[in-house]
């Protein structure tokens, strides 16, 4: 599905470390000190400190491929991003682990949109992991030109609908943030504290009243210029979507015809309009 839009980096940690294919089982265990070891069972071999120097490594070779998003492996004691199996000393499995190589990931690029494979055949995580991709695509093209109040102003803007439809409160939080900078205040720890809130918010996936709240408050800028009956029409979706009648395209491709009708720039440049490729049809499930 993304192949025409994304150029896909394969990593594969165990065979990176040197283990073969096929190889031993691996997994993690509780450790009497309670830390998380990475073992292999049939020989006993712990594998966590060779597979965390390689992954630090890896990491920040992996960093300089400019990603914007990273897919890891369902339970996969090195890639599973959350719910992996922990061994305790009795062999009963707990699951709440993190795999060995997604722990660094996870710490040393914070704010780099990832996502467990098995999540993705949820719709609506989908959607939502699509778009933070997306635009952290939008965001690293703005720090290329060159990062500036003025272009996080104008970046904010473009996706303040994008954050309302996930948490209006933290969407308030980012606007009071570059409205408070003072002038001593550098623009780099200025985009670097913007951008921590701003991936808080959009790691939440937008609910159908966060939606409907927002287009509602889009529907407002065009229903002046509409007729009686484009504007129930456009009233009724809406209202349809949110009872669950309508998925979510539909009342959004209404906003998007009557925002290029209206030649409405302030509508046509918000991201929340248009967060991804039409033709991955994502918010048809949503």
């Amino acid at each position: 599905m993304l192949d025409p839009y994304v150029e896909w980096v394969p990593v594969c940690p165990e065979v990176e470390i040197g283990l073969g294919i096929p190889r031993p089982t691996i997994r993690l265990e509780r450790a009497q000190d309670g830390t998380t070891r990475l073992v292999m069972p049939s020989t006993g071999q712990d594998l966590t400190d060779r597979m965390r120097v390689w992954a630090k490594e890896r990491v920040e070779d992996l960093s300089n491929l400019d990603l914007c998003g990273y897919v890891l492996k369902k339970d996969s004691p090195s890639c599973g991003v959350e719910r992996v199996k922990i061994y305790a000393s009795n062999h009963v499995p707990a699951r709440d682990g993190v795999g060995v190589f997604a722990e660094v990931l996870l710490r040393k690029a914070p704010n780099l949109p990832v996502e467990d494979e098995g999540r993705l055949n949820d719709p609506r995580l989908r959607e939502n992991f699509i778009a933070r991709v997306f635009t952290m695509r939008r965001w690293k093209d703005m720090e290329g030109q060159g990062v500036n109040r003025a272009r996080l102003t104008d970046f904010h803007a473009r996706h303040e609908y994008m954050c309302l439809a996930r948490n209006r409160a933290g969407t308030r939080r980012l606007g009071r943030l570059l409205g408070s900078a003072g002038t001593g205040d550098s623009d780099a720890a200025l985009a670097g504290a913007y951008m921590d809130g701003f991936t808080a918010v959009m790691r939440r996936p937008p609910s159908t009243r966060g939606h409907n709240y927002v287009l509602q408050h889009m529907a407002g800028y065009v229903s002046d210029e509409l007729d009686g009956d484009d504007r129930d029409e456009l009233t009724g979706a809406i209202h349809e979507y949110h009872l669950g009648l309508l998925p979510l395209i539909v009342p959004l491709t209404l906003l998007r015809h009557h925002a290029r009708r209206q030649e409405s720039a302030y509508l046509l440049e918000q991201a929340y309009l248009f967060p991804h490729p039409h033709e991955l049809m994502l918010l048809n499930h949503v």
